[in-house]
């Protein structure tokens, strides 16, 4: 090699050596921040018999297995297959996969295939005018004044990724694609417990109207027993229009239970995606419905159940390669173009290799001197989307474990809450017939009669309404545990 080509070489990569260390000298710094995954060893509140504490786990239960009623199977099914945001979310990740297709087409060379076809008439005065004007084409003739132009070849473009900036970007890409996959998983877990709630909900105003309905059949026979006590002249109009008030009350309140379960049967047939109709349920043994057994696991077991964690994870890791991408944008970029093919004025000197062979290859080290603003925007700006993907993670973790604890108490609360309040309507029951009895015997007043039947009806719909909060206790346990989504 000629010693002028070893200093040309040498010129120009100690012009790459010191453009490197003029724009990193220029990288603004940043402060950094490591996520904290630490959870607490152990859940202190599972003080229910119904929770069991060991590295067994509810949420590995498919909710095929974990839902026994056939009708509430069927509606989560249909929901899965025609809830419409979770199509939309559907839709969304085959956007985010197609962004990894992007990104993994900016690391290959692309390749394009060039036709032209044009006409050129330079002026004579001219440098290149005055030598066409002095020159001949091949069959001895004059160069034409109007030139014409031909052309077909190949043309590639390959930029080196010397700082793995495009690889940084495509596996940002795939990171946010996995996201994309745990939002959908996520979704699907809190559709399935929203399914459930509103079918406990149905079932349990199902049974609060056939308690109304009891009642207002004790209350119409009471109504009688008190008409025939004021022909009797036991009693005064004002025990009539006491009980009649009472009867009207509860067939009113008949109604509004109605309209509840219009709006709940209409909400579950929004999330499975069908116009309003009757839904189909089993409302019989809602009263004998003993909640599950659930199994918590441990908390770490969390970081690997729950889908809104696993999602943060994802978006923290592609905002760390995003960081990465914008700190190589102050670096040099090296591309190669090249191209070949064929270039002639006359369609009969096309294909005359050598002669119509037109063939390049260049290198490009391009370095970011002046007015990198923008570089230095784009590089803050990426770390601090990193920070607040740090923090996103931490505080989706500390939620979980939180929703946890927080369903933990809420589930032994219930049951001794369940536990009293049964006491307490096999208790206004039985006083329901002492009062009755004693006011057939002119021992007790009509007021006592009604305030006694009005008690043991509220205490039953109360008593109605804490097992439904028990199922829906349980359903939350298994979402905030991580289930549902296999």
């Amino acid at each position: 090699m000629k010693k002028m080509d070893k200093r040309a070489i040498y010129s120009i990569i100690g012009m790459a050596v010191f453009a490197i260390l003029i724009n990193s000298c220029g990288i603004p710094k940043i402060a950094m921040k490591e996520e904290n995954t630490n959870v607490p060893t152990s859940y202190n509140g599972a003080l229910d018999s119904t929770i069991v504490v060991d590295s067994t786990n509810t949420a590995d239960l498919q909710w095929r297995e974990f839902f026994k009623d056939t009708c509430l199977v069927a509606l989560i099914d249909t929901a899965l297959k025609n809830n419409m945001e979770l199509n939309i979310t559907l839709a969304e990740i085959t956007a985010a996969n197609s962004e990894i297709m992007r990104a993994k087409g900016e690391i290959l060379p692309d390749l394009n295939l060039r036709v032209g076809a044009g006409i050129e008439k330079v002026g004579r005065h001219t440098s290149q005018g005055a030598a066409d004007d002095m020159s001949e084409i091949a069959d001895g003739k004059k160069t034409p004044e109007h030139l014409p132009d031909f052309g077909v070849g190949l043309e590639s473009s390959w930029e080196i990724d010397i700082w793995r900036k495009l690889r940084n970007a495509r596996d940002a890409a795939f990171s946010r694609y996995s996201s994309s996959i745990e939002a959908k998983n996520y979704m699907v877990t809190k559709l399935v417990s929203e399914i459930a709630h509103s079918y406990f909900e149905l079932i349990a105003l199902d049974n609060e109207m056939e308690i109304i309905q009891q009642n207002l059949e004790i209350q119409k026979n009471a109504l009688e027993i008190v008409k025939l006590q004021k022909e009797a002249a036991k009693v005064t109009e004002l025990a009539i229009r006491k009980f009649e008030a009472e009867v009207l009350k509860n067939r009113s309140r008949l109604f509004y239970v109605k309209q509840q379960i219009v709006e709940t049967e209409n909400r579950i047939n929004f999330l499975v995606g069908r116009f309003p109709q009757p839904v189909i349920r089993n409302s019989s043994n809602f009263m004998d419905l003993v909640p599950d057994s659930i199994s918590t696991g441990v908390p770490s077991q969390l970081l690997e159940n729950r889908p809104d964690i696993r999602m943060a994870e994802y978006n923290l890791i592609a905002s760390k390669l995003d960081v990465k991408v914008a700190k190589a944008k102050f670096f040099p970029s090296l591309r190669i173009t090249l191209g070949v093919g064929y270039n002639a004025f006359n369609f009969k000197y096309f294909f005359n290799t050598p002669a119509s062979l037109a063939y390049n290859i260049l290198g490009d080290l391009i370095a970011p001197l002046l007015n990198r603003a923008a570089i230095k925007a784009e590089y803050i700006s990426a770390n601090a989307r990193q920070l607040q993907a740090v923090y996103e993670y931490e505080k989706t973790i500390l939620n979980a474990y939180t929703e946890v604890m927080n369903n933990l108490s809420k589930i032994d609360n219930l049951k001794q809450s369940y536990d009293l309040k049964s006491l307490q309507v096999e208790a206004l029951n039985k006083s329901i017939n002492v009062a009755n009895t004693l006011f057939m015997s002119a021992r007790a007043d009509y007021m006592e009669v009604l305030l006694t039947q009005r008690d043991a009806l509220e205490a039953k719909m109360e008593l109605i309404e804490i097992k439904q909060q028990q199922l829906s206790a349980v359903v939350s346990m298994y979402r905030v545990l991580g289930g549902g989504w296999q």
